[in-house]
Order: C-alpha cells, then structure tokens, then sequence
C-alpha cells in the first residue's frame, strides 16, 4: 500500500514540476511574453493581459501542487 502512495506522490511530483518549468517558461520577461504572441488582445488597465493573469494563476497552483508533494515526499521517506 505504501509504495503504491509513494509511487502517485512521485508521479503527481514529477509532472508538476515538468509543468512548473515549462510554465515558468512562457512568462513574461522584458518583452511581452505570451500574451504578445496574439496580437488584437485586449488588456488590461496595468498592461497584462488576459492570457497572462492565467498564466500567473495556473502558475501560482502549480507550484502550491509541488510545494504539497515535496512536504509529503519529505514526510513519508
């Protein structure tokens, strides 16, 4: 039972940190990150966009997701 929990918790661990990266990846540095790619989008009034305020939020529980998985690998190793 224990290593069938170990292995879910490895698996959930491993793709959200592949997600985490490729995530971190896709936003916004000095230029207009992702959502420069469609041009004609409407923005925001502080200069984001749309796609980019998702960007942030599926980022921000991506990375709670890893936070999870690494307190409870640390728990259960």
């Amino acid at each position: 039972m224990g290593s069938v929990f170990l292995n879910i918790l490895f698996a959930i661990h491993t793709i959200a940190s592949v997600g985490l990266i490729l995530l971190i990846l896709l936003h916004a540095g000095r230029g207009g990150g992702i959502s420069g790619l469609f041009s004609g989008m409407v923005e925001t009034f502080d200069g984001t966009g749309i796609v980019e305020k998702n960007l942030d939020r599926i980022t921000i529980i991506l990375s709670l997701v890893f936070l999870v998985t690494i307190i409870m690998l640390f728990i259960f190793l």
